[in-house]
């Protein structure tokens, strides 16, 4: 790269010409010019630009270069000292080896996808239970994404595919004006799910220890995504049916301790 391009050379170019050559776009050269990677060449008696070999060999090292992922900031370096440092290669190799194994990823969730029918921006893992997920469901899972270490997201999921109760459409469906009996009603038959899931998933009730994030962003993100994404109604059967399986676990846990005595 240090080689000095001389002039006299036979051989002349076009930009056009050498951009073709090269395998390249004349905005490409251009745009070399302006970074100080390959010299301006003198120009002809009708001021177009005469390109000779050392032009084209310059061009060439170049587009090697950024084949391999250098930087162009680098192969400006290299210019100058005649070789790229072997710990730019290396640093270029990471990142290649983290964007195969992302491209690696995106093929296999994509195929998931495909294989269950799921909707492509379904949230990765949540594929196979997409079809018992409301809109709201899918975009509060979104979130949680964001908020909860993998093992908790795992947890999720098997609720998630395994939550087939109709009372769940129920809930989605239920209008902001819906009445106080409704309310109720709903809430009733949804408690014995949601003390189920606190049964078969303890964490639920203290999750500080499958947090992402910091305790109290975590419940502020929470609340803040359940208030955009249900309605009024929906909120109130929700806080009620959590209440409730709440008080049923308490009583549960009573008769247990009753029948099973220090």
């Amino acid at each position: 790269m240090s080689d000095v391009i001389q002039e006299g050379t036979d051989m002349a170019w076009s930009t056009r010409e050498l951009a073709e050559l090269a395998g390249t776009t004349v905005n490409t050269i251009r745009h070399y010019h302006r970074l100080g990677l390959l010299e301006e060449p003198e120009r002809r008696y009708n001021g177009y630009k005469q390109y000779g070999v050392p032009h084209l060999v310059c061009l060439l090292r170049i587009r090697r270069l950024v084949e391999l992922g250098v930087p162009l900031s680098e192969i400006g370096v290299a210019k100058s000292n005649g070789d790229v440092p072997l710990e730019v290669l290396r640093q270029v190799d990471a990142q290649l080896a983290a964007e195969m194994e992302r491209l690696r990823k995106a093929r296999s969730d994509i195929a998931v996808i495909l294989r269950d029918g799921a909707p492509a921006d379904t949230p990765a893992g949540f594929e196979s239970a997409a079809a018992n997920l409301s809109a709201a469901d899918t975009s509060l899972i979104h979130v949680y994404t964001r908020l909860y270490d993998d093992e908790a997201l795992k947890d999720l999921q098997r609720i998630a595919e395994t939550d087939t109760d109709p009372v769940n459409a129920e809930l989605d469906a239920l209008p902001p004006d819906a009445d106080e009996a409704t309310r109720q009603s709903l809430a009733e038959r949804l408690a014995p799910l949601i003390a189920q899931n606190l049964i078969d998933y303890p964490w639920l009730t203290n999750p500080e220890g499958r947090l992402s994030k910091s305790e109290h962003a975590t419940q502020q993100t929470v609340i803040d995504a359940v208030a955009a994404l249900r309605n009024t109604a929906q909120i109130d059967v929700l806080t009620r049916a959590s209440i409730l399986a709440h008080q049923q676990l308490g009583l549960a846990q009573a008769a247990e301790d009753d029948t099973n005595p220090a």
